[in-house]
């Protein structure tokens, strides 16, 4: 359990949230690139939600995070910015992290677009301490230059775009040397812009990190029919398969709650599942037997799991 410490707004849109812990101790070490999972009241439901930790590593007095307000939230950025107030009290899981710096680097290429950047913070304090060699480019709409600029403060290994017409990428990775690693963050279309031109300069995987901070989106609702367990459960439109199932008080494994570390993959018996995840390859996704129970949803009235 946490207390929320301090509420800073950065910008009409973003606020840097501050955590301490509840009871006067410390919080676990994180690592950069380390995240939370923010248990967030609502009016009839507690929503979760994956943020970045964007305090220095191994400042374990307090955690920070730095949330935009969505424009079409389904609850979790709208409450945090509207109603979370100094002194509440909130709960926070223990750090993970999917996304850490490969320390066997020569250097690191770090791009971002929007609120993709929040992982960089704390990786630009962890790669300034050991003294590595890095580059940082990161896109923003104009309306939100100054806050990222107070956040990144630019600098000759610090670049602000503030469109992304200006970050030529296939030019800016055919200028790196072959021990350079790239790290991405992002909203999905940057994401895929980013990688697919690695992918065309001959980028190997081991050498090709990605963060996705998207999640669960709303739509048609569907049942979901547990083969094992015998019970049929209701999907809401505002609501994922894996909030439906905790909500049943199914105790359904999930980690990043962003479709990208494939924790919570279940099988799929029947139906047809509509993938919004970062994990399962083409080929998996076209057989349609697995879901990533987080971020995806059903094509059909209902899906059938092996749960």
């Amino acid at each position: 359990m946490a207390r929320i410490k301090n509420i800073i707004a950065l910008s009409p849109t973003i606020k840097r949230i501050i955590f301490e812990p509840a009871d006067g101790n410390l919080f676990p070490p994180a690592a950069a690139g380390a995240h939370v999972i923010v248990s967030i009241p609502g009016p009839t439901r507690v929503w979760k939600n994956a943020y970045s930790l964007v305090s220095k590593p191994g400042k374990r007095a307090q955690y920070e995070i730095i949330v935009r307000r969505v424009t079409h939230s389904r609850g979790g950025s709208a409450w945090l910015h509207d109603h979370a107030e100094i002194g509440q009290m909130i709960d926070l899981s223990l750090p993970a992290n999917l996304f850490p710096i490969d320390w066997l680097a020569g250097k690191h290429l770090l791009l971002s677009a929007g609120i993709g950047v929040t992982p960089f913070l704390a990786y630009l304090a962890a790669l300034k301490d050991v003294g590595a060699a890095f580059e940082l480019h990161h896109a923003c709409k104009l309306s939100e230059a100054p806050a990222f600029e107070a956040l990144l403060r630019p600098s000759p290994h610090i670049t602000l775009h503030t469109s992304r017409n200006t970050l030529n990428v296939t030019e800016l990775l055919a200028r790196q040397k072959l021990n350079t690693h790239l790290y991405v963050c992002g909203p999905a279309s940057f994401m895929d812009t980013v990688t697919e031109a690695a992918t065309r300069a001959g980028w190997p995987s081991a050498k090709l990190h990605t963060e996705s901070f998207g999640g669960a989106t709303g739509g048609a609702p569907f049942k979901a029919r547990l083969a094992r367990a015998g019970i049929t459960i209701n999907v809401g439109p505002e609501e994922s398969l894996l909030e439906a199932l905790e909500a049943a008080g199914i105790n359904a494994p999930c980690l990043c709650r962003g479709g990208a570390c494939g924790e919570c993959e279940l099988p799929v018996l029947g139906g047809i599942p509509d993938h919004h995840d970062h994990f399962l390859s083409d080929a998996k996704r076209a057989a349609n037997n697995a879901i990533m129970a987080c971020v995806s949803r059903a094509k059909t009235p209902e899906l059938i799991l092996d749960l």
